[in-house]
């Protein structure tokens, strides 16, 4: 039985600025101790929105949604385990870090919160995340909004050449080997003042990010243990939800950009025809990072949805 065991106001993150600062924690079904956060909204009776994040993006990246939507919705997020303030699994192995798992986590954060239904909100990984719990936690989801992300195996397309599935496979164990000296050449290259801008230049990024704030959330991305980091990406790669797209059968929102490469369009649009009442918002010139690159569109948008829903 999964409880809450503590909460604490993060005074560093003031409420003005959005955040998700009610900072807590539960226990997961296998031990795992894993934080979670919650921007209680209006009251303890507003519609819950549940954010199931990229894999290792921080709270921190949702600022934008929570901040123009946080006074109609309680919003409640969670870090992935092994990832910022959340604990590896007791047993360190390949599946403890499977999708299941992290589903599994976020129903220990739903029972530890009293949350019997909820919205869902996932962003690249967290596609994934929303659409497993479709499957695991039948009745829960009453929405689903699915921002820049895939159905199949994310390895095969962020790297689709040949052998690419291999080479992705191959670098994550040399990942995983040479944990700590990457650890630190992220952290060096990451807290660079410059490197928002690098990855602008190399298309990566579209111009309309504001570098200040998105320096903020890369600066939290480099403290990182990349060794669970690299754990959770090669599960992730193993994951495939194709088979579950056609049961999904609440109202399903699918934004994507026109430039990503790590999950191209095409993939959206493959799954607004198979899941039977998605529809889709292609937003131009944004890349994997579209909800961060043009906040106001992308929060628009959500707000229509869940008006045009009941939520």
């Amino acid at each position: 039985m999964a409880a809450a065991r503590s909460a604490s106001s993060v005074a560093a993150e003031p409420r003005r600025r959005g955040l998700l600062t009610d900072s807590k924690e539960t226990v997961s079904r296998d031990g795992t101790r894993i934080a979670y956060y919650v921007a209680p909204g209006p009251g303890p009776n507003a519609p819950v929105v549940v954010l199931a994040n990229g894999l290792g993006g921080p709270r921190l990246a949702w600022r934008a949604l929570v901040e123009y939507l946080g006074d109609r919705y309680r919003f409640v997020t969670w870090d992935y385990r092994g990832l910022y303030a959340s604990a590896r699994p007791p047993r360190d192995e390949p599946d403890a870090y499977a999708v299941p798992r992290h589903v599994e986590d976020l129903a220990a954060v739903l029972e530890a919160e009293g949350i019997e239904h909820a919205a869902l909100v996932g962003w690249s990984m967290g596609v994934q995340v929303c659409i497993e719990a479709c499957r695991q936690l039948p009745g829960v989801p009453r929405a689903l909004v699915l921002l820049s992300g895939t159905f199949g195996r994310p390895l095969d397309t962020a790297v689709p050449i040949p052998l690419g599935r291999k080479l992705a496979d191959r670098a994550l164990e040399v990942a995983e080997r040479y944990a700590l000296p990457l650890t630190s050449a992220v952290r060096t290259v990451a807290r660079q003042p410059e490197f928002v801008g690098w990855l602008k230049r190399a298309g990566l990024m579209a111009e309309t990010v504001d570098e200040a704030e998105f320096a903020e959330v890369v600066g939290l991305f480099a403290t990182l243990d990349i060794e669970a980091f690299a754990k959770n990406l090669r599960a992730l790669g193993r994951h495939d939800a194709e088979r579950q797209l056609a049961s999904i059968d609440i109202p399903t929102l699918v934004i994507t950009g026109d430039r990503d490469r790590m999950t191209p369009r095409g993939l959206s649009q493959q799954m607004v025809r198979r899941i039977p009442r998605a529809e889709i918002l292609v937003v131009r010139g944004g890349t994997h990072y579209t909800a961060v690159e043009f906040p106001e569109l992308v929060g628009l948008r959500i707000e229509r949805f869940f008006h045009e829903n009941g939520l």
